[in-house]
């Protein structure tokens, strides 16, 4: 008999909250995280506005944010999630640390772009590329710390320390679906009874010239510059692509007899996870919603649960043309005619797609659905599109009676992950 595994406590630092309250009560609001980039100037890119993280330290968390000035963005980001998820769990007291671990979805931190125009500038004379020179101007010009801390892997080597987690530690990297799937494996080895405590989530920062120029390249973002608020609109007829954003979020999963025992508050339980991949194109999603459909299945079977059990999705949801079409198919292919039923609302209208760390943040947004029993909607649906027709729960949070809570998160690549939390 598999072990139960339950969430006990949660953190996020996000463009729209730099904790789970604040962003749960301005996610209700509608409010919109969506404004212009400031950490960089994007003046002359097609896309010049973001959701950045603003008005937040570390030193909010208690660390010594001098300390922390050289470590990556998104490695700022996690810690400050996980010391509000590990101290709203309470679970430092009496665990073993071999039987701690920590499972990240974190993204690569933030790349010095000025520092490498700098080198190809040095290497670029009357237009000839000279490698020689690049090397020289590199040698000269890189800094191995910085080279170090931008690493995907360095976020949960930091948490490991910080909370003395001695058990297995890993970082998985899925683009889109990368938190969620961090998740899901750590709720798995919970369950295989590898560990009993496990800090999972994700973090990751791409609001500068490579990360912009890469999704511009892609036509994946909005260029609706001139209302950032209302740029971000999935499921709308006019939707243009995504807004990029950034963060951490962060939960701590517990085997459930622990959890009870010591008395913890539960959010909810990972009732279910579901993981396929396309096996399709790298960055198209199957026109027919195959691995979508499939992995949202394979979570319902692992919950033990049927379509109507379920009483809110929260949608991958990107604002793209193809992203919002193919989930719409995937969920109806999933769900047959209760898919008319269920409030499906992607709060991606709100804080921007934040990349690996979107999963997890989402996943949060679930529990606190289960919590108070409201959807919080999709804000600025204005234009039904005939490709997508399902309850967008559009532009206002509805009370809604929830005990299952299903996230999807779909990656570049075709990953395909899906949560289910269902109250305790």
């Amino acid at each position: 008999m598999r072990r139960r595994v339950v969430v006990t406590g949660i953190g996020c630092v996000t463009p729209l909250g730099t904790n789970p309250e604040q962003l749960w009560q301005n996610l209700l609001a509608g409010k919109s995280g969506v404004a212009r980039t400031t950490l960089f100037d994007a003046a002359n890119f097609p896309t010049k506005i973001s959701a950045e993280v603003r008005n937040w330290s570390i030193a909010d968390e208690g660390e010594d944010a001098a300390v922390w000035a050289k470590r990556s963005r998104h490695t700022t980001f996690a810690a400050g999630a996980a010391k509000q998820a590990v101290r709203d769990a309470g679970v430092m007291d009496g665990v073993e640390p071999t039987r701690f671990g920590v499972y990240l979805g974190a993204g690569e931190g933030q790349q010095d772009f000025y520092r490498f125009a700098r080198m190809m500038t040095a290497a670029t004379t009357s237009g000839d590329f000279s490698l020689k020179k690049f090397v020289e101007a590199a040698v000269k010009e890189l800094d191995p710390v910085a080279e170090l801390e931008q690493e995907p892997n360095m976020p949960a080597g930091y948490l490991a320390g910080m909370f003395n987690a001695q058990g297995p530690n890993v970082n998985c990297l899925t683009a889109c679906a990368a938190s969620s799937q961090a998740i899901g494996e750590a709720t798995e080895i919970i369950r295989r009874g590898e560990a009993d405590v496990m800090l999972s989530g994700g973090a990751h920062s791409m609001i500068h010239p490579f990360g912009v120029t890469g999704f511009n390249l892609l036509t994946a973002l909005s260029e609706r510059n001139d209302e950032p608020e209302r740029a971000s609109r999935p499921f709308d007829l006019h939707r243009d692509g995504f807004v990029l954003g950034e963060g951490a979020a962060m939960v701590v999963l517990e085997e459930f007899e622990r959890a009870k025992a010591r008395g913890a508050k539960i959010y909810g339980e990972i009732a279910g996870y579901g993981t396929t991949a396309d096996a399709y194109r790298i960055t198209d999603t199957h026109p027919e919603g195959r691995g979508a459909a499939a992995c949202i299945e394979m979570a319902l079977r692992d919950a033990g649960l049927n379509g109507e059990d379920v009483h809110y999705i929260n949608a991958h949801g990107t604002s793209t043309a193809v992203n919002d079409r193919v989930e719409t198919v995937a969920i109806r292919r999933a769900f047959g005619p209760q898919a008319d039923k269920i409030p499906v609302s992607s709060t991606k209208s709100m804080t921007g797609h934040l990349i690996a760390a979107a999963g997890a943040t989402e996943l949060i947004i679930c529990l606190m659905t289960l919590r108070d029993h409201i959807v919080p909607p999709t804000i600025n649906y204005e234009t039904p599109d005939p490709d997508c027709d399902l309850d967008y729960v559009p532009n206002k949070a509805r009370e809604h009676r929830c005990t299952a809570a299903l996230s999807n998160s779909f990656g570049f690549g075709g990953q395909n992950i899906t949560l289910i939390a269902a109250a305790v």
